[in-house]
């Protein structure tokens, strides 16, 4: 058995045993990129730790390190409301006001993991609070994101029109960008009437909290009596209706709003770092108000950090040893172009479920530049295909961007979440490819 094909199959037992033992699946990569990366591929400590994605460690920890902060001060509770009152309190417009902020976020040519880091706590923190399934608002965050992801002046789409113009292929920036956005799109909407967006209509800022309010009011006429009816009518009352201090911009709350533009500057204008920026802005308000920030480290998703660096340490590990490019020259090697084309979907959208989309899209589009000199395929439509199968799967929890939503989910079982998030995320890799194929490349676009 070749080394290649080894390390594929170490990987499906990572799966196997990470869900039916619930162990987590992080501290098992780190053990098989240990074990392939010196048995294997001949690695020493050095060139497995080589593969460790310390930027994205500390955009994980320094992101949720800062909104911890801002929910402990109630920066978040305050934004919340606000936001409510920007769409006029229609809960069902929430989900997407987040979905086209990150599209136009990474449209402009913010950073995906970037617009997710920014957008995801504020959005996670409105599902926690209204009623919004967690599921239905990370995937928006996401999918939005991916969705501006390939205007011509993003990053993504930089990368990839720059890539063919050096190749010499002829390629459509108009034609790449929209075909991301409609099919980002269709499977929002899709997963908003999936997952109960249709019946979230009809309720707005006057139903906050209707749930508990029904509790209430059933409490109430099963009491039968006065005697304890007051402090139910009260507390339904601070639910349905912000208190004045929730809604009072205390000078913490300032440094924090403050804080959060200067984050969004920071990333989208001078091009820093968002974890590292984030995690400075922590820093500077836990020392003026240590009060807030006590608890803040212990809201850090360690879990979630250690499940994410783990899994990419050891796709690192693949990567290093040719594993990629093992599965890309085989591929290309088939004499059925349209089966070949699909396979290359396939594969991006596989390994780009666990590895940077930029890093797979500057990998893969090269590998298949000679099957696309062929001629037998359509190149504007192969291209798109492959680019957006090797994005739209961000959703996965162990990509950047859905790892980023698992961390920033508030009051849910992460664990649970987890496993939405991975259901879903395997359900887009299976069936996103095969669509794309069939609307882009079957027709010989």
């Amino acid at each position: 058995m070749s080394a290649e094909l080894l390390s594929i199959l170490v990987l499906a037992v990572l799966f196997v045993v990470g869900t039916t033992r619930s162990v987590n699946m992080g501290a098992l990569a780190f053990a098989a990129a240990f074990g392939v990366g010196t048995l294997a591929a001949g690695l020493d400590a050095d060139g497995i730790f080589a593969g460790f994605p310390g930027d994205l460690f500390v955009v994980l920890v320094g992101v949720t390190y800062f909104f911890a902060i801002a929910r402990a001060n109630g920066t978040t509770d305050w934004l919340v409301h606000a936001g409510i009152r920007l769409v006029r309190g229609r809960i069902a417009l929430i989900p997407w006001v987040m979905f086209t902020v990150t599209g136009v976020l990474t449209a402009i040519g913010a950073v995906s993991p970037a617009a997710v880091a920014i957008v995801a706590p504020l959005a996670m923190g409105f599902a926690a609070r209204y009623g919004i399934k967690p599921l239905l608002m990370g995937a928006l965050v996401v999918h939005g994101a991916q969705a501006g992801g390939f205007s011509p002046i993003s990053i993504y789409g930089s990368t990839v029109n720059g890539i063919l113009e050096r190749e010499g292929l002829p390629g459509s920036p108009i034609a790449l960008f929209l075909a991301s956005l409609f099919a980002n799109l269709a499977i929002a909407a899709l997963l908003f009437v999936a997952l109960g967006g249709l019946r979230l209509r009809g309720r707005d800022l006057g139903d906050l909290g209707d749930e508990e309010a029904k509790k209430a009011k059933e409490a109430k006429e099963g009491g039968g009596g006065s005697g304890g009816t007051g402090g139910t009518v009260t507390g339904t009352r601070a639910r349905t209706t912000p208190d004045a201090d929730l809604l009072r911009l205390t000078p913490a709350r300032i440094a924090t709003l403050v804080g959060l533009v200067a984050l969004v500057v920071a990333v989208l204008v001078f091009d820093l770092d968002a974890g590292l920026t984030a995690i400075t802005l922590a820093v500077l308000l836990a020392v003026v108000w240590p009060e807030d920030s006590k608890a803040a480290v212990a809201h850090i998703t360690w879990p979630t950090v250690l499940l994410i660096c783990g899994m990419l340490t050891y796709v690192a590990v693949l990567q290093e040893m040719g594993t990629i490019d093992w599965a890309g020259e085989h591929v290309g090697s088939i004499g059925i172009p349209l089966l070949a084309a699909l396979l290359f979907c396939y594969i991006g959208a596989v390994v780009s479920a666990f590895a940077s989309s930029v890093g797979i899209i500057g990998a893969l589009i090269p590998l298949a530049v000679p099957f696309l000199e062929q001629g037998e395929i359509g190149v504007v439509g192969m291209v798109a295909a492959l680019s957006v199968s090797a994005t739209v799967v961000d959703v996965s929890p162990f990509s950047t961007n859905g790892a980023l939503v698992l961390a920033a989910a508030e009051d849910t079982d992460r664990e649970r979440f987890f496993r939405q998030l991975m259901l879903y995320g395997g359900a887009v890799t299976l069936l996103a490819p095969l669509v794309l194929w069939l609307a882009l490349v079957v027709p010989g676009l």
